[in-house]
């Protein structure tokens, strides 16, 4: 009668000894895993803000995909491996910074990809990929409220903020001062607005006697609604 400890044993060793993988499968497998990798390229692509748009992170993005079902395939195979990639990749730490919260979600959606393809769930696979694209471009279409501007002023007397506080709430119903330096050469203020008009402000704030400087610049923040 065998034990608990024999059985134990014997289904050990059969996975020492390996699952059937056949080169066709394995192809197969990292045949649509490389298609869906080229397929998040393509949306990272379009959706990517480009200020943002990394080349360099798309293409790992890309090969993340790739890398993982390799992985999964192997760990498949044989359990002493599977042993070792989990020892392996236990001591690998990422550091870089994520500059766009969307990348964090593009670097789960590669690895998801990678995990489910070498798995061999090929339809759960193509079907997330596309709720997701389909998702993330609806969510995309949102409204969202205007960001606010940044007004840059230069004035060479202190006396001057009140005028050109009341030019600018005429053009914009938020106005908010950011800061103030006072110096020899006079006054610089900081500005933030939402200016209706922003070419008629900046020439109606340069108009006031005593500035000499006005810059107007959009900030790529979030908005607060």
């Amino acid at each position: 009668m065998n034990t608990f400890s024999d059985i134990f044993k014997k289904s050990f060793l059969e996975g020492m000894n390996g699952s059937s993988l056949t080169t066709a499968s394995i192809l197969v497998t990292l045949f649509v895993t490389c298609a869906l990798a080229i397929y998040i390229f393509i949306v990272y692509y379009l959706a990517a803000r480009r200020s943002f748009y990394s080349k360099s992170f798309n293409v790992s993005l890309a090969l993340i995909s790739v890398i993982t079902a390799s992985i999964i395939l192997a760990m498949q195979s044989n359990l002493v491996i599977s042993l070792g990639m989990v020892g392996a990749l236990s001591i690998v730490r990422f550091r870089t910074a994520i500059k766009d919260p969307t990348d964090l979600m593009f670097l789960f959606w590669s690895i998801s990809i990678g995990i489910i393809c070498g798995a061999g769930m090929f339809k759960i696979a193509i079907i997330t990929s596309l709720i997701l694209t389909l998702g993330l471009f609806l969510l995309e279409l949102t409204p969202m409220g205007r960001a606010s501007g940044i007004l840059i002023i230069n004035a060479d007397k202190p006396e001057k903020e009140k005028e050109v506080l009341q030019s600018v709430k005429s053009f914009s119903k938020v106005v908010k001062v950011k800061s103030r330096n006072l110096s020899k050469e006079g006054l610089d203020m900081i500005i933030e607005c939402k200016p209706r008009e922003e070419a008629a402000m900046v020439q109606a704030v340069a108009k006031i006697e005593g500035v000499y400087g006005v810059s107007l610049m959009d900030q790529d923040g979030e908005v607060t609604l």
